[in-house]
């Protein structure tokens, strides 16, 4: 039988993966503390239905940074996805297309970023570390100005890389062989090892005179990291915590997304990630300012199951259910989900 909601994918997803490679996927960091809470941390939010409105027509569509979308819950940047499934990241985002949702390419990618915007059917943005060199991170932003994406999703809260602790026991190597982060080919081994570069608001400065695609910063969690984001000139902020897997204890993203969205005021356009299993989850996230969710692990899910029409499934379930809670919230659009949707607990 046909998954009927995300948390049957992950069922299915783990039966088929190596455990290795699962751990990786599923796994946070230290206690994994944060990791349970970016979903728990939904439950205490309660909606506030209207009843009586006309939601005959109910429309799911957005746009993001100026991009159409069908809904709005976007591809998350992953690592590694032919650890999941063979075809990876261009399967991935061909799904992404048919959906008619938007994929955020990872640098640690097991396709290359050119190889997925060929095989693309949707718009892409590119996520990309600051690591190991300058010249390096140059180099991709280049390379995805000329293959087509639209944004470069700069990944703020990797200064080192949190204690995984399902990986150390696993003995993991990343990428573990025989995949190959691609997008590296031709830069020698000891200039592109994992030797995880402390980055600055320097470097979101240098990032922002070295091209003109529009700046989004990813693992914001702070009112004032926010602010500092609007003096260097970026288009939007991803309230994320980095899935659970960086510091251990973390706000999540639903409880920073508020002061976050009070803080920027529309000055930029402010996203979340971390613990969207259900339409009722992005709805609140919605309410609570976000333009729109990214969707992570649930995406490999849908790949791991059945490649390209698993993750478009994945996105069609979730916008299935957000259109469903929008009916029964009275809002027929995106424009009537507001703040008064919700009740903090």
């Amino acid at each position: 039988m046909e998954p009927i909601n995300v948390y049957e994918y992950e069922v299915l997803a783990k039966e088929r993966m190596n455990p290795v490679y699962w751990d990786f996927f599923a796994g946070g960091s230290d206690d994994e503390v944060t990791l349970r809470a970016n979903q728990t941390d939904f439950a205490r939010i309660h909606l506030r239905p209207r009843v009586l409105v006309d939601v005959s027509q109910c429309d799911t569509s957005t746009s993001v940074l100026g991009t159409p979308v069908n809904m709005p819950i976007l591809v998350a940047p992953t690592a590694l996805h032919c650890m999941a499934q063979p075809e990876g990241e261009c399967a991935t985002a061909q799904g992404a297309g048919a959906a008619g949702s938007l994929m955020i390419a990872a640098t640690d990618a097991t396709r290359s970023l050119e190889d997925i915007a060929q095989a693309a059917t949707g718009p892409l943005w590119f996520q990309l570390y600051l690591y190991p060199t300058r010249e390096i991170a140059a180099s991709l932003v280049r390379r995805a100005e000329e293959a087509g994406y639209r944004a470069i999703v700069l990944t703020v809260d990797l200064p080192a890389l949190g204690k995984r602790e399902r990986d150390r026991r696993n003995g993991i190597t990343i990428p573990p062989p025989p995949f190959v982060e691609v997008n590296f080919a031709g830069i020698k081994d000891e200039d592109k090892g994992h030797a995880w570069k402390t980055i600055t608001w320097q470097d979101v400065a240098w990032l922002r005179s070295i091209t003109s695609l529009p700046i989004m910063l990813k693992g914001i969690l702070t009112a004032e990291d926010a602010l500092l984001a609007l003096e260097h000139g970026v288009s939007g902020i991803v309230v994320s915590n980095h899935g659970g897997r960086q510091l251990d204890s973390a706000v999540t993203g639903i409880e920073a997304l508020p002061e976050i969205v009070e803080a920027v005021a529309g000055r930029c356009e402010v996203y979340m990630d971390g613990g969207i299993r259900r339409g009722t989850d992005v709805l609140k996230a919605l309410a609570l300012g976000a333009r729109a969710v990214l969707v992570g692990r649930p995406i490999l899910w849908g790949l791991a199951v059945n490649g390209a029409p698993g993750v478009q499934h994945v996105l069609e379930i979730l916008r299935a259910e957000l259109e469903l809670a929008m009916k029964l919230s009275g809002c027929p659009t995106l424009a009537h989900v507001n703040r008064a949707l919700v009740k903090l607990t």
